[in-house]
This record gives C-alpha cells, structure tokens and sequence, in this order.
C-alpha cells in the first residue's frame, strides 16, 4: 500500500497543482501543509487569517516558512467585489443583490470555490472543521456537475495491509436510486483508473446472485445491469454479499460464475447508512487507513475531509487531489 501512494505522491510531485485549503486555521491542516511542501505535493493556497495562523503555529511550537505559502484572508482581500459580482451572477436570481453574494463569500468554502471557477486555483480541500454538506452545496451552486443531471458521490480509499478497495458512496447520496448506483458504480471505476487500479466492481447486498427477495435486493440487481449496458467493458457483478465479493472460496460457492472472484476492489453499498457504517468500522476495527471522501460527478476537483481527519489523511488526500481532473 505504501507503493501504492508513494505512486500518487510521483504523479502529483509532476502535476504540480494549486490547491485552495479552506479551513486553514487548525493545527492538522498546518501540519499537512509543513509534509506536502516538503514532499513538494503541490502549491498550497490557505485562506484565513496570517496573525490566527501565526498564533496557532506558536501554541502547537510548530515551524513553518509562511513565506513559502500564498495566505488569502477571505475576510478582507482584493477579490471580493469581483467575486460577488461573478457569484451574483452564476446564482442567477437566486441572489437577491450583491451584498447578499459578498455575505456568502464570508464562508472559505464559496471563497475558495470561486477561486476555482475563476481558474486561481486547480482544486481545493475543505471540510476538516465543518460537515460535508458545507463543503457540496457551493460547489453544486458554483463548479456544478459534469453534465446537466449527473449526481455527486463520495467515496473512500480503504488502505489495509494487504489490500486497497474503494467504497462508495460514503458520503453524500442518503439512498441512491438504481440509476443513481450504476453512476456511482461507473464514476467510481473511473477514479480509480485515473489511479493506476483496474477496477473490479461488486454491487453489494445481503443476497447474493438470486438468493433472496425484496426491493433493496431488486434496486441493487437492476442497478448492476444498468451499469453494465453503460459501461459493458467494466467488470462489475450483483447482486452480491459482502463475502462473495472478498473471498474467493465463498464466492466459488455462491457466484460460481463470477468474474471478480472473490477479488473485489470497488464495494458500492445500497445506500448511505450501509456506506459510512462500513468504512467506520473497517477503519476502526481493522485499523484500516481511510483517505477520503473523495468527492466525484464536478466539473473540478473539490475534496470533502472527515472532521476527524489526522494531518496524514490530509497529505494523502492532497496527493489524491492533484492526480484526479
């Protein structure tokens, strides 16, 4: 796993980035930032307050070279009234002047998604002090989907010690419909190939291949054949228990058929509760490293962080950030 990212940290030494962090007042964000100039990651943008930041360097005896690093207090600064005028007018009505838009712009998040709309930056990573809607909603408003009517998902990098497997959606889709879990499915086997990983995809239930009977096993089964019709090059099976997907024995006796094998390195869950309760417990009881939630479906790279989040998940996520469009 350590190959793994060191590949991600070659290719965003390479890409060369410019990431907005937008709760840059916290010790574990200043503290990633101390490792990824370090390891050259990116060029890092913090929006806050030089004299909180200096403040919390102090306290915490850390050493970091501010002058290495483009500080914007979003608070007070010279784009502002650019940035209201441009937001007024993306918003579109739903703004009722421009003193509303430059209250707006208060908030790092919209602050720093319009630095991306507005081609300052490349991407920007938030969500470390406030709940994943906080970081969404401005960049729905703002950086907007892919396409006109594609849904945003989140997904999470699990890191054990013999094996790497993403799970979606953890973070942002409460229950998925089945158009929506093939797309999450699809989008998901497309971040991870941006990543080097082949994608073998297990539609996860508490059936597996026909075994049982109700609407959530019906939305998972029509969810894989649309992902398939879709997608028809994507390995990708379900319905399907989570042990079928992970161990080649069981899924030789329940999926005899199977393609994956018991080799499964992309789970998507029926829903939201099933997701996040998942990952949790993988990272808690297995001691699973967890980089996420990486955010698919915009037009620009925004990542959302756990609030419970360590200054090595922020590297990682940073690393992640500048390899993905």
């Amino acid at each position: 796993m350590k190959k793994f990212l060191k590949k991600l940290k070659n290719k965003a030494k390479k890409n060369q980035k410019t990431i907005v962090f937008a709760e840059s007042e916290d010790i574990r964000v200043l503290s990633a930032i101390k490792e990824i100039i370090n390891q050259n990651l990116c060029r890092p943008i913090l929006l806050g307050n030089l004299d909180n930041i200096k403040e919390i360097l102090r306290k915490h005896r850390l050493k970091l070279n501010l002058q290495k690093i483009q500080i914007i207090n979003h608070l007070d600064n010279d784009f502002i009234d650019h940035y209201a005028k441009k937001l007024f007018k993306i918003r579109n009505g739903k703004i009722k002047n421009l003193m509303e838009a430059q209250n707006l712009l208060k908030d790092p998040n919209y602050f720093g998604t319009m630095m991306i709309n507005e081609a300052y930056a490349d991407a920007m990573i938030s969500g470390n002090l406030s709940p994943t809607n906080k970081t969404i909603l401005p960049a729905l408003q703002i950086i907007k989907t892919k396409e006109k009517f594609h849904k945003v998902s989140g997904l999470f990098i699990m890191m054990m010690e013999k094996k790497l497997i993403f799970f979606a959606d953890c973070a942002v889709m409460t229950d998925p419909n089945s158009h929506d879990l093939a797309e999450i499915a699809i989008d998901t086997a497309k971040t991870a190939k941006k990543m080097g990983i082949e994608p073998k995809i297990a539609m996860l239930s508490f059936s597996t291949n026909g075994s049982g009977d109700h609407p959530t096993v019906d939305k998972m089964r029509e969810a894989t054949l649309i992902a398939k019709e879709k997608a028809p090059k994507l390995i990708i099976e379900g319905e399907m228990q989570v042990d079928a997907a992970l161990n080649k024995e069981v899924c030789a006796q329940k999926f005899p058929n199977s393609k994956i094998q018991g080799d499964a390195n992309i789970l998507i869950f029926p829903d939201l509760n099933s997701a996040n309760i998942a990952y949790k417990l993988v990272q808690r009881l297995a001691k699973a490293e967890a980089i996420g939630p990486i955010l698919q479906g915009l037009k620009k790279p925004i990542n959302d962080l756990s609030r419970g989040c360590d200054a090595e998940d922020i590297v990682n996520l940073t690393a992640i950030t500048a390899v993905i469009d």
